[in-house]
């Protein structure tokens, strides 16, 4: 997996399963936990095998293949990246064409930090000589197509495409509950990424060396962490402004998080919210705060969070703090985005400043 992230089972998304839907789910005897300590290190310097991978890998297979005999396609939906073990053993199996969708781009995400240049190398390898058995290849912007068809020629002759991500229209049905509150609501839903920004910050200098992450890449601006000392600049400018603003975020935060937030008056910790819950959040502020790892000018990004379509059907205006790439272009075309620099400090409080007079003015 990308990020070693806790997860929640959000009843409201299960339940549009639709009823003539048969899910079967891998049996959770024996799941290992996630590697720690000296384990996990072993496993990220000498290459030893991922345990709960592989244990994720060998279940899919085994249930596919129970139950894959009146299939005609496998579709992997790959996260974690371990179901490209699984959707190669059982296309073998079953002799059925696979589908790889990789979401985002595997070893060519500039947000995937490796301890070498050599391990990423080895992590790309590995990533095409499984893409070479897909039939098709689904990534979820153009510009991690590009990378990919770069990266890996010998794909030109699959079905290689960009499908991005959406939203639900039954999600945005109606009127959202309106607030009387006088607050300027600003929003954040999802992960906050505040420790592995800062770890990869203190290890900076090493990781240049060693060629284990894309130059030039900062993750701590994917995280509340100048949002922040936006709004601490802003207070204290004016700090009648305490009563007025409100950052909320929405997600499962780790201590970290914890810690960078509670430091602020004005913000709101909701910790997990079912998609239900997010989305009215999502509709009732005033502006949605969209963050993205920064990256050198002319650089693009190759990704585009999911909540990013969530945030455009809601209608709020959208603070975005991004780098060029897809997920710029498609905020700038939307027409009701702000867009700063991932670490513009002071644009971020003007962007606020401007929207608060338009709230204030009722527009």
């Amino acid at each position: 997996t990308r990020f070693r992230l806790p997860w929640k089972w959000d009843a409201t998304l299960s339940a549009e399963i639709p009823p003539e839907v048969t899910v079967r789910r891998v049996p959770r005897a024996g799941e290992p936990d996630l590697s720690a300590g000296l384990r996990h290190r072993a496993e990220r310097w000498l290459g030893l095998r991922d345990r709960w991978g592989d244990w994720w890998a060998d279940a899919s297979y085994r249930l596919g293949k129970e139950v894959g005999a009146e299939a005609d396609l496998i579709y992997v939906w790959m996260q974690p990246y371990a179901s490209a073990e699984a959707g190669v053993a059982l296309s073998s199996a079953l002799k059925l064409p696979w589908v790889a969708d990789l979401g985002d781009p595997w070893a060519l995400d500039e947000m995937m930090i490796y301890p070498t240049a050599i391990h990423r190398r080895r992590e790309l390898r590995r990533m095409g000589r499984l893409l070479e058995t897909a039939s098709a290849i689904v990534m979820s912007t153009p510009e991690a197509v590009l990378r990919l068809m770069a990266a890996f020629p010998q794909l030109e002759s699959k079905i290689v495409t960009a499908i991005p991500n959406g939203f639900d229209a039954a999600d945005f049905a109606g009127s959202a509950e309106p607030r009387h509150d006088r607050r300027f609501r600003i929003v954040h839903t999802g992960y906050l990424h505040t420790a592995l920004g800062r770890e990869h910050r203190r290890r900076g200098a090493l990781r240049r060396v060693l060629g284990g992450s894309v130059r030039g890449v900062d993750i701590l601006t994917r995280s509340h962490v100048y949002l922040i000392e936006a709004l601490d600049h802003l207070l204290a400018r004016d700090p009648s402004l305490k009563d007025v603003l409100e950052l909320h975020l929405a997600g499962v935060l780790s201590d970290v998080d914890r810690a960078v937030a509670e430091a602020c008056p004005l913000v709101r910790v909701h910790g997990y919210l079912s998609h239900a819950e997010s989305i009215e959040l999502m509709r009732t502020a005033e502006l949605l705060f969209l963050p993205l790892q920064n990256l050198p000018d002319g650089t693009r990004a190759t990704v585009v969070p999911g909540k990013t379509y969530d945030y455009l059907a809601a209608g709020t205006p959208i603070l975005g703090a991004v780098p060029e790439g897809d997920l710029r272009d498609i905020l700038r075309e939307a027409g009701h985005a702000t867009l700063v620099r991932p670490d513009d400090v002071e644009g971020m409080a003007s962007a606020i400043l401007r929207e608060l007079e338009r709230f204030r003015s009722g527009k």
